[in-house]
């Protein structure tokens, strides 16, 4: 058993498709092959099942990827260790955030963390949550950007902000007559809403259960933005098709004319979500950790509240 044949098996449990895992190893797929059926061999198990079109890993195989994912982390732990005087900012970081966070806090992170780490080039992904979490666990992502909770085994978390939710309303609706609107008054609303598997959807209908898609008859009409974004759902409240709930970075209402958008806060206590950074326990880099943290405290989001405050040397502090 090398390292070697432990990248492939990682590789292949990820690609689940030899050519790919080989291809993402810069090997030969003859050459993958073979490692993996050795290493098989050499433990007396079958690591995966083959069929002509798809690659399943088995149970003892999938115990066996994750005891080798944590090999592999070791081995980069050591290497971290006897290059001590090395610079941990230097080398690219790979960072995922979910879909309703990337697009608006990224603009004001990227250039934070070129200012605090010129050597460290982003490589950004922006996914599910789910797919986000199965990334960093397997390594392909360093750090992931999620809305908590967020509870998985290994895997460190910290809150960084705490973001309110808004209405976005056309300008010319009734209800921007209020100043602030309750959940219960959006009752009877056409609710424009992302499809399933967003975690903000399931947010928003936990914190507003009129916002909640109705049977035929029984209230207001909910239209779900399957696969979209809340950009696009911002753009079909301009154009007057319904109302929104949406985190407040995601607003936007400045990016129209005031004559077609219009923003309301919820009555108190007004539903938020808590944003935290999440990396493994076992990521050899942890003045990376520092650095985003200090990026995100700088970063000019006006309408959230900040679990991070600063000391009188600029240092980033969680409250």
């Amino acid at each position: 058993m090398n390292l070697s044949e432990l990248r492939y098996v990682v590789a292949l449990a990820r690609e689940r498709h030899f050519g790919q895992a080989a291809a993402a190893c810069f090997v030969s797929q003859p050459t993958l092959s073979v490692a993996i059926k050795k290493l098989e061999e050499e433990l007396g198990v079958t690591l995966f099942e083959r069929a002509s079109h798809e690659v399943r890993i088995t149970p003892v195989g999938e115990r066996v990827v994750e005891k080798a994912q944590q090999a592999l982390e070791a081995v980069e732990s050591v290497r971290q260790v006897a290059s001590a005087e090395s610079d941990q900012l230097a080398g690219p970081l790979r960072i995922g955030a979910i879909y309703t966070i990337g697009p608006y806090l990224f603009p004001d992170l990227i250039p934070n963390l070129n200012e605090r780490a010129p050597e460290m080039p982003l490589i950004v992904e922006e996914n599910y949550t789910s797919v986000l979490a199965k990334k960093l666990k397997q390594g392909d992502l360093d750090v992931i950007i999620i809305s908590l909770p967020f509870d998985e085994p290994n895997i460190l978390t910290l809150p960084l902000y705490d973001e309110p939710f808004v209405i976005l309303l056309p300008a010319a609706h009734p209800l921007t007559a209020r100043k602030s609107l309750s959940p219960k008054s959006l009752e009877g609303e056409t609710i424009l809403m992302l499809g399933a598997g967003h975690c903000f959807r399931d947010q928003v209908i936990e914190a507003c259960p009129a916002c909640a898609p109705k049977a035929l008859g029984e209230g207001n009409a909910v239209y779900t933005a399957e696969g979209s974004s809340l950009e696009t759902i911002r753009h079909m409240v301009a154009s007057g098709m319904g109302i929104t709930v949406l985190p407040c970075t995601a607003a936007g209402a400045d990016r129209y004319s005031q004559r077609l958008l219009a923003i309301r806060r919820f009555t108190n206590p007004s539903p938020n979500r808590a944003v935290a950074l999440a990396w493994r326990a076992t990521f050899p880099r942890p003045k990376v950790i520092d650095v985003v943290k200090d990026a995100v405290a700088a970063s000019q989001l006006s309408c959230i509240k900040s679990k991070i405050r600063k000391t009188r040397k600029g240092a980033a502090r969680f409250s």
